[in-house]
């Protein structure tokens, strides 16, 4: 069985595309989605009801969680106090995708579980117990036994950090799916994760970057520019 796993599109819509184009030259079995389907981006609305037409299964991003559940985003910027101008930004872009998204999506997203099993592969967004915290790849070994071992399949898959990798670890494999859309390891192209009888790769999909900014400036997102910049460059930005 070939499993896809396509996550963090954050309203991306031209990201989104492209990896669907991909989606059907590589025809898997089954596809499932990792959470972060709609903030940060220019189409938010248009993500998640294509994510629904489609039927895709998934899991809920700490992104999500922040929309439907405004409460967990101030809970998590609590931790971080010297992070104060970050959290601004994010509260603002989090309150316009909130409103075009209205009370049904946002319903919709709360449903969404933390946990997938298909087969002898277990999907989550970031870790077992948390939509928000997750290791990097520079994890050790230990650690990533640690978080995805209570998972108990032969394969973990998570998403969250942007930065795609495929490990084996003690007898089990943990990979990242990378993300659709903010890339964060310099390569601005599209990621997702294509498992083929339990093997995990990561596929990359080039898509038209100039036409994604462009929507991301006339939108109406606060913060819009911010987005365009990571984008741009494929790593983490401070706005």
């Amino acid at each position: 069985m070939r499993i896809a796993v396509v996550s963090d599109i954050h309203g991306n819509r031209t990201a989104f595309e492209a990896v669907l184009a991909d989606l059907r030259q590589t025809s898997p079995d089954l596809i499932l989605h990792g959470g972060d389907l709609a903030d940060s981006g220019a189409s938010p609305v248009e993500i998640v009801d294509r994510i629904r037409d489609l039927g895709w299964q998934g899991v809920v991003g700490n992104t999500d969680e922040m929309l439907s559940t405004p409460e967990t985003l101030e809970e998590f910027a609590n931790q971080s106090p010297k992070l104060k101008s970050l959290f601004n930004a994010i509260r603002e872009m989090a309150a316009a995708t909130r409103e075009a998204l209205g009370e049904e999506r946002l319903a919709w997203l709360r449903g969404l579980p933390r946990v997938q099993i298909h087969g002898p592969m277990a999907l989550v967004h970031a870790s077992p117990g948390s939509p928000w915290r997750a290791p990097a790849p520079e994890a050790s070994d230990a650690e990533l036994e640690s978080v995805y071992s209570p998972l108990a399949q032969p394969v973990s898959v998570y998403a969250h950090i942007h930065r795609s990798y495929v490990r084996s670890v003690s007898g089990m494999i943990v990979a990242n799916t990378g993300s659709v859309s903010l890339s964060y390891d310099g390569d601005r192209r599209a990621a997702y994760l294509l498992l083929d009888e339990s093997k995990p790769a990561v596929r990359r999909v080039e898509y038209d970057m100039d036409r994604e900014i462009q929507a991301l400036s006339v939108c109406g997102l606060p913060h819009a520019e911010w987005i365009a910049k990571i984008l741009d460059s494929a790593r983490p930005q401070m706005p």
